[in-house]
């Protein structure tokens, strides 16, 4: 499934993809998924991806160091680790790109490497907090669809804010 937030600046809704998360914590109330109350739990250990609005992508780290910074908290050995960069980079079309460094990649690369970082650990929820919002209006149309069509071929319940109705 995937659920849109739509609403203005301010109304909320990167607050409720936080709160989701693990980032902050609610005052009252419980957050279940699957039954399974994550309230308490710290972000690493609720399984959930996040796709941060300005992506979050460490400079200093390669494509695949990006890729691979997601997996930390899984703690895999080597081998393992490589093989999950490379099925995310494939995942999101970037196959070949895990030695790039950020400054060399299209916004949209960057997007789409923020997108693997969040997928790699295989999450069983997606966060993205306005994921489009940093791209020219073609590229947008083509990165909507292209969302929608992996958010679907994986499977994952997905959960995006946005305050663009075509997004959302």
């Amino acid at each position: 499934k995937i659920l849109a937030l739509l609403g203005p600046s301010g109304s909320g809704k990167t607050t409720t993809l936080r709160l989701l998360g693990g980032f902050e914590s609610p005052d009252a109330g419980r957050i279940l998924v699957e039954g399974e109350d994550v309230t308490g739990l710290r972000p690493e250990h609720r399984r959930f991806g996040m796709v941060f609005q300005h992506y979050a992508l460490f400079p200093h780290l390669d494509a695949g160091e990006n890729v691979a910074f997601g997996l930390e908290a899984v703690k895999l050995p080597p081998a393992d680790r490589a093989a999950r960069v490379a099925a995310a980079l494939a995942l999101v079309d970037l196959s070949g790109f895990d030695r790039r460094t950020v400054g060399g990649l299209s916004g949209g690369q960057q997007q789409r490497v923020a997108l693997a970082r969040a997928l790699a650990p295989a999450p069983r929820v997606l966060l993205l907090d306005e994921p489009l919002s940093n791209l020219d209006p073609a590229l947008r149309e083509r990165t909507r669809r292209e969302l929608r069509s992996l958010i679907r071929r994986i499977g994952i319940t997905t959960v995006i804010v946005t305050h663009e109705q075509e997004d959302a």
